[in-house]
């Protein structure tokens, strides 16, 4: 578990202690909270894994070259780089982007559509922020008179975990569905820092918590549960600020029984520390005021 002290001028957090879950990002988030005012720890919950086979990928990849598919949905920017270096194993990456030109491209979010653009492949559908599978259903049935779903076959690129809600909801609408798992996120190798971590916020060492993606919560409270923690964890959550980078993070804090008291503006790190920052004093005063 690595802490980081505030500069000399403390601002916005004010000193208060702050415990991020980023892994890949964790240096940046650090530097980003000390440069608020916060004193950061950062405890790394999660890695990124390839599937250990790829043959869904690889079967999508016989379909896609078999014009089997009428519309392909990509979820994230990793994931659809990560498909392209599976399908690249089998098939050279121009013609597989050739045939992606050929049929109906959905985006979730920009980090996808980014890299659909570096590969001029067109993108048909794209879902504004707060980019979940909500907006993305909405922004496909805004288009269901020049790109109906019924009847259509479509491709789902996953990060992760399945996005049941999105498949359920473009089956409803007709559609025959195929997931194409590409990525999975597991325990990092090490969980000593994220053990540490829950051990503190036991007792009470933290005032605020970031979360930037659903899986942090996945694992903290899993690891909580080993160390038969959850109880103790849940009670120092109630008088911890809660930040929750966006609505997909919110949604699976509150299935599991946590609520967010605030998302920035825009679901990105800058947004996220620089908001946390400014209302965290004010989210904590109300907590402990209603406590009384």
């Amino acid at each position: 578990m690595k802490n980081m002290e505030t500069g000399n001028s403390p601002k916005n957090f004010a000193g208060l202690r702050v415990l991020s879950l980023e892994s890949r990002r964790g240096p940046e988030m650090a530097k980003l909270i000390a440069t608020y005012g916060g004193v950061a720890t950062i405890a790394p919950s999660m890695r990124e894994v390839p599937l250990e086979t790829n043959t869904q990928a690889l079967a999508f990849a016989r379909t896609l070259f078999a014009g089997g598919f009428d519309i392909v949905i990509f979820l994230t920017g990793i994931g659809t780089r990560a498909l392209a270096k599976v399908v690249e194993t089998a098939h050279p990456l121009e013609a597989y982007l050739a045939e992606l030109r050929k049929i109906a491209i959905a985006a979730r979010g920009p980090k996808p559509l980014a890299v659909l653009r570096e590969w001029n492949v067109p993108v048909a559908v794209i879902a504004p922020e707060p980019n979940t599978w909500r907006e993305l259903l909405r922004a496909l049935d805004e288009k269901a008179e020049t790109l109906p779903l019924k009847g259509r076959r479509v491709a789902v690129q996953e990060y992760g975990i399945s996005s049941k809600e999105l498949i359920a909801g473009l089956a409803a609408r007709g559609a025959q569905v195929t997931s194409v798992p590409v990525y999975e996120w597991a325990l990092p190798e090490d969980t000593a820092p994220l053990r540490s971590a829950i051990a503190s916020i036991s007792r009470n060492e933290f005032e605020v918590i970031l979360f930037t993606t659903a899986t942090q919560a996945d694992h903290l409270l899993q690891i909580a549960a080993e160390m038969k923690e959850e109880n103790s964890i849940r009670r120092a959550l109630s008088r911890m600020a809660i930040v929750s980078i966006g609505p997909t993070t919110s949604e699976r804090l509150r299935e599991h029984g946590i609520t967010p008291d605030m998302e920035p503006t825009h679901p990105k790190m800058g947004y996220l520390v620089s908001e946390a920052a400014q209302s965290s004093a004010e989210i904590l005063q109300k907590k402990r005021t209603s406590r009384k």
